[in-house]
């Protein structure tokens, strides 16, 4: 009797690696930049986007699966600590979220990959709340 161990890919594969990552961060500040319903959550960012860029980037290819950059340039993420700065709320979660979902579908993401990561995504932009509203 043979033993075989299937393996699943991890979001960082299914997403592409490292330039699928790019991609979808790329488009989704991109995105920011332009729609003007996300003007609430685009000031949050500051004048430029690119160290924003870089540093989701970074952490999404770890939390995905693939290479450490974030820990390896930052250490911890520590998440809520690091955005306790800015004031998130309800409309800046919403906000982040509509953001993802357009960049996410302009890539042609299959709409069960949206849904999951979506899902996903709301725990993490959940928990960064800081105020009320």
């Amino acid at each position: 009797m043979t033993q075989t161990t299937e393996t699943q890919p991890s979001v960082f594969e299914i997403l592409g690696g490292e330039q699928g990552i790019r991609q979808l961060v790329d488009r989704f500040y991109d995105v920011m930049d332009v729609d003007e319903d996300l003007t609430v959550l685009r000031q949050v960012h500051g004048a430029s986007l690119d160290q924003a860029r870089d540093k989701l980037f970074w952490y999404l290819c770890g939390y995905f699966g693939g290479p450490q950059h974030y820990i390896e340039r930052f250490g911890h993420p520590r998440l809520r600590a690091r955005h306790l700065p800015y004031s998130i709320g309800i409309l800046e979660r919403d906000q982040w979220l509509l953001c993802m979902g357009r960049a996410m579908k302009d890539l042609s993401y299959d709409d069960r990959l949206i849904e999951r990561m979506l899902e996903i995504f709301f725990g993490v932009a959940d928990w960064m709340r800081n105020k009320d509203g």
